[in-house]
């Protein structure tokens, strides 16, 4: 990824092209490359892509939930000044863009979900005890994807290094608490947002009936899935992943 990360005021993130804006919303062991194909591949067709890094590991531990990190977002589409998003979020980003459409509807055109929390998911909270064990580690990344491979050592070095550092590990907990609590199955028949569902056949992380249960609540819903692909669509099937997204716009006139 080559864009440069941009600073201001509290806000980290990385911008490419203009026209309609696309926000990223990465998730809790997730960083701004895990969307390095649609970084590239939507810019040239007219989208404005940013992703800005969300303070998953900076937050007061008190306020350290899926809320705050929504407030956040809203902060930084104001500072951003823009209006008409649409919202693409993967894990714990996608709760956080549901959260945010529910409760700022008139800045969201249409949200994106792939292997999103918000209803049901497997964490990794069984495995904190053996934080210290990297090859336990390891194979808890490989887990998350359909081909071990895509666990690359960088990916499992940032696993590793984020659960055993205090401050990450009581706040990764503290949020996959808060995701487990804020259960949106009963406010999701009320989000008349047109929303892409996106997700891995093979996801063992949100499973596959996760992704029926959202295309049923959610009122104006799609249905999409990759096969051969575990809970990080976007980083296992990129090309996939953008295809399905594209006809997606296309369909919505986005």
């Amino acid at each position: 990824m080559m864009n440069q990360i941009v600073q201001e005021a509290e806000f980290r993130y990385i911008e490419a092209g203009e026209g309609q804006p696309i926000i990223i919303l990465h998730g809790l062991m997730g960083g701004l490359s895990n969307f390095e194909g649609v970084l590239d591949y939507f810019p040239p067709k007219g989208y404005r892509v940013i992703i800005p890094e969300l303070p998953v590991y900076t937050l007061p531990v008190l306020n350290t939930s899926v809320k705050s990190l929504s407030e956040f977002l809203h902060d930084f589409i104001l500072h951003k000044e823009l209006k008409d998003v649409i919202l693409l979020g993967n894990s714990l980003g996608g709760h956080v863009g549901l959260l945010y459409t529910k409760n700022h509807p008139d800045f969201v055109k249409g949200l994106v979900l792939t292997g999103s929390s918000g209803l049901y998911e497997n964490n990794m909270g069984d495995g904190y005890p053996k934080r210290g064990d990297y090859e336990y580690i390891k194979k808890k990344s490989q887990d998350v994807f359909y081909d071990p491979k895509i666990a690359t050592k960088e990916i499992v070095d940032e696993v590793y290094e984020s659960v055993n550092d205090r401050n990450k590990l009581v706040r990764t907990l503290a949020l996959a608490k808060s995701a487990i609590r804020h259960n949106m199955s009963k406010e999701l028949p009320n989000m008349g947002t047109p929303t892409a569902i996106i997700w891995g056949a093979d996801d063992s992380v949100t499973p596959p009936n996760v992704a029926e249960e959202f295309d049923e609540l959610l009122p104006d819903s799609n249905l999409y899935w990759i096969k051969c692909c575990g809970h990080a669509p976007m980083m296992e099937h990129p090309d996939q992943f953008n295809q399905i997204l594209e006809k997606w716009f296309d369909l919505r006139k986005f």
